[in-house]
């Protein structure tokens, strides 16, 4: 069978999946899920209703991220995106989470965006500060090395950081570029790859 990746054009998670497969030149099938009207078969292959799921070519089924992340670069180990070192290992799991976790954040401010935009909540507020407060600390640490995990090689933690950054660029603006300039070289010079470029999300006219 087919290796298949269940995926949203503008999801981050998505498309964490999408540039790591790219860069480990593993091929794919694209599935789209509309994730207002979730098919019966996608729900069978995603009991939690998210994407993106992988369904590797021995039938394999893997949902969430983070796991199928960990599984492409055990199973496919070059190029390497999480370290062999288990120190090392553990410090890319803990930036990966915490990239995953601002892009959770930015999900959730945008959704209570479109529906209380000019009265913002205590909540909302909340979650611009907090999101705001994460931008200082990934800025605060690219300050002093090139990558997340420092040296001159990227990480699955690069990689979900950025998708979360685009992410807030699609659903909001660029102008955190102004404030955090160590962030803003980062994020251009990951621009140039072609798995980061192609995939860039778009919204929907």
């Amino acid at each position: 069978m087919n290796r298949i990746l269940y995926y949203h054009p503008q999801s981050n998670f998505s498309r964490k999946i999408r540039i790591l497969l790219a860069e480990k030149q593993i091929p794919y099938e694209l599935k789209e899920i509309n994730l207002m009207n979730k098919p019966p078969s996608f729900l069978e292959v995603s009991p939690i209703g998210k994407v993106p799921v992988l369904v590797d070519e021995d039938g394999t089924t893997i949902w969430d991220s983070s796991l199928i992340a960990e599984y492409i670069d055990e199973k496919y180990p070059e190029p390497r995106f999480y370290p062999a070192d288990f120190r090392e290992r553990l410090e890319c799991r803990k930036w990966e989470e915490l990239a995953d976790t601002l892009g959770n954040k930015i999900i959730s401010l945008w959704i209570l965006n479109l529906t209380n935009k000019e009265n913002p909540t205590p909540y909302q507020l909340m979650l611009e500060q907090s999101i705001n407060y994460l931008f200082s600390v990934f800025e605060k640490e690219l300050a002093q090395t090139e990558y997340l995990l420092g040296g001159e090689i990227w990480s699955i933690a690069d990689i979900s950081a950025l998708c979360s950054f685009d992410y807030y660029n699609l659903r909001f603006n660029e102008n955190w570029k102004l404030d955090y300039p160590h962030l803003k070289t980062w994020f251009d010079q990951l621009h140039q790859r072609e798995s980061v470029y192609s995939t860039i999300p778009q919204s929907k006219q």
